[in-house]
């Protein structure tokens, strides 16, 4: 059920979505926002299998890794004639909540257009991951922050799937947290430049005319109405 004054886009628009915004489409991605568009989240679930949650993460380590791929993916961005997007470095620097089960970080990025924010976050559960990324401005994503993960608040997985509800015997990932930032399905992602989206305000630099990208983001959107 989608809460009221959000929106919510399938596989098939959320990869239309994505090329609108001067990104490379995404399959089986799903797009989660508020109606008034003031920032918008991607999800993915990754069938991974129980990730072990007892490791330190080496923040630094993680950035260089990440960088390097983020230079791979330019690589395929100038290819298909988009503008290059660097990553800078980190916003919020990785951390995991014990008892949510929940990982997150932030990365700046900058382009053409300006600066932008992508605020991730992964979901463990007793299978897989739900993995998410917010796109914000950098000026409000501390709100932008809170406000998702109040709307998250009555995500949960089915019973039986929870982080919890492990049992001997279950699928065990071959990598850990720092896995989920660069390594195993994410390292597909990171290492190919799919750095889900490019700054929400760039495209209407890019575009040129406000008017036009939001009336196709508005068809976009207007195939879901809020419940």
């Amino acid at each position: 059920m989608v809460p009221a004054k959000y929106v919510f886009l399938g596989a098939a628009d959320t990869s239309k979505f994505l090329t609108l915004m001067r990104n490379l489409p995404r399959t089986d991605s799903y797009t989660f926002a508020p109606q008034d568009l003031s920032w918008f989240s991607i999800f993915d679930f990754e069938d991974t299998g129980y990730i072990k949650d007892d490791e330190k993460i080496d923040a630094d380590a993680v950035l260089q890794s990440l960088k390097e791929g983020n230079a791979r993916g330019n690589e395929e961005r100038k290819r298909r004639g988009f503008p290059a997007l660097n990553l800078d470095g980190w916003f919020v620097a990785p951390r995991y909540d014990t008892d949510t089960k929940r990982l997150e970080w932030a990365t700046k990025l900058s382009s053409e257009g300006g600066v932008s924010v992508n605020y991730r976050i992964r979901i463990l559960g007793r299978a897989g991951v739900m993995s998410a990324v917010l796109v914000s401005d950098p000026d409000s994503l501390d709100k932008d922050i809170r406000v998702f993960k109040t709307a998250l608040n009555d995500f949960s997985f089915d019973s039986g799937q929870r982080y919890s509800e492990y049992r001997p015997g279950d699928k065990i990932a071959e990598y850990g947290l720092t896995g989920l930032i660069i390594g195993g399905a994410a390292a597909a992602a990171a290492k190919t430049g799919l750095f889900k989206v490019i700054g929400k305000f760039a495209v209407f630099i890019f575009a040129g005319a406000a008017a036009v990208i939001g009336g196709l983001v508005k068809r976009l959107f207007g195939r879901r109405t809020a419940a």
